[in-house]
């Protein structure tokens, strides 16, 4: 083949879409749902171990792994919670955390851990990864694969062309502001949340994309919020297409291996053999800390950031049109404060930019969500918050 033809050859392979030619269930293939459902002594097996439960995609390190300095005097606080006041070892057995990291002024201050969980472990982040996946579309519109955030979400999955998704901008994708109707009911086995991960799809079809196009619009675009987590896997499968390769190597080459993390992390993947944009990575508790650091460093490695000027402090804006106001930006929660990374079972990155403060939390909390959760992180964060002043 001459080289003209070969270049011509490589064009056109670049300028297709990104995915598998033919999408079929992996052999090793686990509903992500029975997630929703494992018994106590489960979670903590499974939230450590993914991979032998699920198929996943490798996020490989480099080289070199980032130092991540402890401070000197590392604070063990008192946490009151619901009336009495624990030690930070019983407080974490009570509410089920397996690792608690704290980070003040670019220093770890509290590193500990629970329930038979080791430094090396890695743990399940659930929607956590959805912060990560609109980090990488930031890093990708830098890099120039993404033209803009008003760009039509059909321009990178046509599929989706003739549904509720016509008319959509990444951007409504990114806000969840889209307008398409959607259940995330985690304890019910009929929301969409449920049965999408197993959607058996179209021939020819990725089955995620299959289970969305068939939703109907309840409003329109950019005007009502709705967490969906079908659209941050949707968001997954974009980035994929944008960048012409597999998520979890983009996200090696931009920043786990470039920042420096310590062990190669893992990402589930769908019944179509992509990673999952809205759950379900997994790594360990200091490079969930390196993580943050690189986020609270605006996206910075060697002091270049790979994100566009601002995108930060936008990604961490609240995005929900009134009058509801809930407090999210592009899949992060939005608090005054600062901003968070949630995923459900208790998973946290909070950030306190006005106290320079990072506080890292991984559980395998009783319930995907509730008060209770949110209380016990609450709590913790004030007690972390009163000894490190």
């Amino acid at each position: 083949m001459k080289a003209s033809r070969i270049l011509m050859f490589a064009a056109a392979v670049l300028a297709m879409p990104f995915a598998a030619q033919a999408y079929k269930t992996p052999a090793k293939y686990t509903d992500p749902a029975v997630m929703l459902t494992l018994t106590p002594g489960r979670q903590l097996s499974v939230y450590a171990h993914l991979e032998k439960t699920f198929p996943v995609k490798i996020v490989h390190r480099g080289a070199h792994v980032a130092p991540l300095p402890h401070a000197p005097v590392q604070i063990a606080p008192q946490v009151t919670w619901q009336g009495k006041t624990y030690a930070l070892g019983d407080f974490m057995t009570a509410t089920r955390m397996t690792g608690v990291l704290a980070i003040k002024d670019g220093k770890v201050v509290m590193e500990r851990y629970a329930f038979g969980r080791k430094p090396e472990d890695r743990w399940e982040t659930f929607s956590v990864a959805k912060s990560v996946t609109s980090t990488l579309i930031g890093a990708a519109i830098k890099d120039g694969h993404i033209k803009s955030l008003n760009d039509p979400v059909t321009a990178y999955i046509p599929e989706l062309k003739g549904s509720a998704y016509d008319g959509v901008t990444i951007r409504q994708l990114v806000t969840m502001t889209s307008g398409v109707k959607w259940n995330e009911d985690y304890t019910d086995p009929k929301s969409d949340v449920a049965l999408s991960s197993n959607w058996p799809g179209e021939p020819g079809m990725e089955p995620l994309v299959s289970y969305m196009r068939r939703l109907p619009r309840e409003a329109g675009p950019g005007t009502k919020f709705a967490y969906k987590t079908g659209e941050t896997d949707l968001a997954g499968i974009l980035l994929a297409r944008a960048v012409h390769e597999p998520v979890s190597q983009y996200f090696s080459e931009k920043i786990w291996a470039p920042y420096g993390m310590e062990r190669d992390a893992i990402w589930m993947t769908d019944r179509g053999g992509l990673e999952r944009g809205g759950c379900c990575l997994a790594f360990t508790l200091r490079d969930y800390g390196r993580l943050a650091m690189f986020i609270a460093a605006g996206g910075a490695i060697d002091g270049r950031s790979i994100l566009p000027d601002g995108w930060l402090a936008a990604a961490t804006r609240n995005e929900d049109p009134p009058p509801n106001k809930t407090p999210y930006g592009y899949f992060w929660w939005v608090h005054d404060d600062g901003y968070e990374a949630i995923g459900i079972f208790g998973q946290s990155i909070r950030f306190i930019p006005s106290q320079n403060l990072i506080l890292v939390i991984n559980s395998a909390a009783p319930t995907a969500t509730g008060r209770e959760i949110s209380a016990a992180h609450t709590a913790l964060l004030t007690a972390v918050e009163q000894a490190t002043k």
